[in-house]
């Protein structure tokens, strides 16, 4: 029987992997240390039938040991949030980029044999997606905006050419890449490393450029996660979902299920060397997201989501995935739609406490800097 590793298996995507693996009949191996900021000890939702191992990928011995025994190593384990990421620097880099580092390093060095490796990559290495001019049909890749630009409050990329807005379209693997946070270069990173090495040493690796991720188990008490579990924990608060910009920006999420779908089949698929998006295509407002969730909370006569009136450093406008190529190299297309995920991430929601920490977090990125008003 065929034994997959996974690397922060007991995370919000990682444990719905290890569920489709075990669904599958592998025998799955999962490492995680319960990081505080996303764990309050060991989640209910654990899978029976996978071994668990409680420690950190960063630990050398540790990790030679399981990697010696897997047959398939999928790498999950990361720090995630791209504001948190622009001050907790150091953090950053050593989870993302040292640790993906010295697990390549023992792989090459200690004479372990794997016969797949899947790494979970980011779209936030894109920075901007990509854009066309609709008066002159021109393809555009624009820069991160200027500071004087989004103080001005113009939110929307124009042409160089001509000054017309410019159109988002789906981004290709191909978009060049200019990653705009700490958090999106340790993503590069783990990809580039990982694909590197394996190349080297004739190792079958896919990396996985995930788009926005929604669905149960998302942490609701850390305000650095995903903008649906924010949403979700302010909502539940009874306090309004707080936006960034004028909330027409665009992002594309796709269902934590699709997403564990798309990890086995990376596994078994005979895609060697590639990064693929996973997305569904389908561009959402960050507005009609929040709108979205007040609604299926039943809270529409309470609460309406609240423009903030200012801007984070770093952030992008659009940003939405080409899902041609992992079609062609995975087989993969989503099955959950837009409105049976979101209801899914509610009925969870429901269920669970939250502790509302947005107001936290907006301080220290003020703190820092990291957050200006138009």
């Amino acid at each position: 029987m065929t034994n997959v590793l996974v690397t922060g298996g007991a995370g919000f995507i990682g444990s719905h992997i290890v569920d489709e693996l075990v669904s599958e009949g592998y025998d799955v191996t999962v490492v995680d240390n319960l990081t505080e900021q996303v764990h309050d000890g060991e989640p209910e939702y654990l899978s029976d039938e996978a071994e668990y191992v409680w420690g950190d990928v960063r630990d050398r011995e540790l990790m030679t040991e399981l990697l010696e025994d897997a047959d398939v190593l999928n790498h999950q384990a990361s720090a995630v949030g791209v504001g948190q990421s622009m001050y907790e620097i150091e953090k950053y880099v050593e989870v993302n980029t040292l640790a993906t580092a010295r697990i390549l390093d023992i792989i090459a060095n200690e004479n372990i044999d794997l016969e797949k490796v899947v790494v979970a990559s980011s779209m936030s290495i894109y920075g901007e997606g990509a854009y066309r001019c609709p008066d002159e049909n021109e393809l555009h890749y624009p820069p991160l905006r200027g500071e004087g630009q989004m103080k001005e409050g113009q939110w929307e990329h124009l042409c160089p050419e001509c000054g017309t807005e410019l159109e988002p379209i789906a981004t290709p693997e191909s978009k060049p890449r200019e990653s705009t946070s700490v958090y999106a270069i340790s993503k590069k990173d783990q990809e580039e490393l990982t694909l590197s090495v394996c190349r080297a040493y004739g190792i079958p690796a896919v990396a996985l450029r995930y788009f926005n991720i929604y669905g149960s188990r998302q942490s609701l008490d850390n305000p650095y996660t995903g903008v649906c579990a924010i949403f979700s924990s302010r909502i539940k608060n009874d306090n309004p979902p707080l936006i960034f910009e004028d909330g027409d920006q665009t992002r594309d999420f796709i269902h934590v299920s699709d997403v564990a779908r798309a990890n086995k089949l990376a596994m078994e698929s005979d895609a060697s060397n590639v990064a693929v998006n996973i997305g569904s295509g389908n561009p959402k407002t960050i507005r009609g997201i929040a709108q979205t969730l007040i609604e299926l909370y039943g809270k529409e006569d309470e609460l309406e989501p609240e423009i903030a009136d200012d801007f984070r450093q770093g952030d992008i406008r659009h940003c939405f995935a080409d899902t041609e190529l992992a079609a062609e190299e995975l087989g993969f297309e989503t099955e959950v739609s837009f409105e049976d995920g979101m209801r899914e991430l509610v009925k969870w929601g429901r269920k669970q406490d939250a502790e509302d920490r947005f107001k936290e977090a907006h301080a220290e990125l003020e703190e820092k800097g990291l957050v200006g008003e138009d």
